[in-house]
């Protein structure tokens, strides 16, 4: 099925569901939300189809001098912006993503720094639960790079809980997923911590 059927299928079952709600879908302000709507959930589920290979298939090696055989030199990239859609309501989650692994020294594979970006957009632009896309951005990541370690942080709101329910405006969901070498000594993940804590404090400050 080609997008622009999509898009027309998606404003017709909106269209029914303002009339349902008691709205007029011929005054003004909706003539164009149905093809808005569906045109931005289109755009917020492109990850859906789309492969991590994609972004993680160009892989670097770092030279030996600079990353010895005895190394467990840290990559991090912090706060990584994200938005999705929470599967349960399909109300919109948003936050940061801190992402650190320690490359193989026999292998030494780095990714480029803005492939991490895209790797959670496209966990991030489907429907989603926070746990899962934490775990699917570390278990990528360990497959493809084969590092010693991963480790992925996420600190969202979650709209479902600030719109509806409890209503509570202020409150933050934090996943963390680690894999290899982050399991078996807690001193790496503790500096990852340390470092991500001081940048999450003044983000979530501001």
């Amino acid at each position: 099925m080609s997008k622009h059927r999509n898009i027309n299928k998606l404003s017709k079952l909106l269209q029914e569901v303002l009339i349902e709600l008691g709205e007029d879908t011929n005054r003004e302000g909706l003539l164009e939300t149905p093809s808005r709507w569906a045109k931005s959930l289109l755009t917020q589920t492109e990850g859906t189809k789309e492969d991590p290979a994609k972004h993680l298939k160009t892989i670097f090696e770092l030279p030996e001098d600079i990353y010895p055989e005895y190394s467990k030199d840290m990559i991090i990239v912090d706060n990584i912006e994200f938005s999705s859609l929470c599967e349960h309501h399909i109300a919109p989650f948003k936050g940061l993503t801190h992402i650190g692994y320690i490359p193989n020294p026999k292998t030494r594979k780095i990714v480029g720094l803005s492939k991490l970006s895209r790797i959670v957009d496209l966990f991030s632009q489907k429907l989603q639960i926070q746990e899962r896309l934490t775990n699917q951005i570390t278990q990528s990541i360990y497959e493809y790079l084969e590092p010693l370690g991963v480790i992925t942080v996420i600190q969202a709101r979650h709209y479902c809980m600030i719109q509806r329910g409890v209503k509570q405006r202020n409150s933050i969901t934090t996943t963390i997923a680690k894999r290899g070498i982050y399991t078996e000594e807690n001193n790496l993940e503790n500096k990852f911590q340390n470092y991500i804590s001081m940048k999450l404090q003044k983000k979530w400050g501001e």
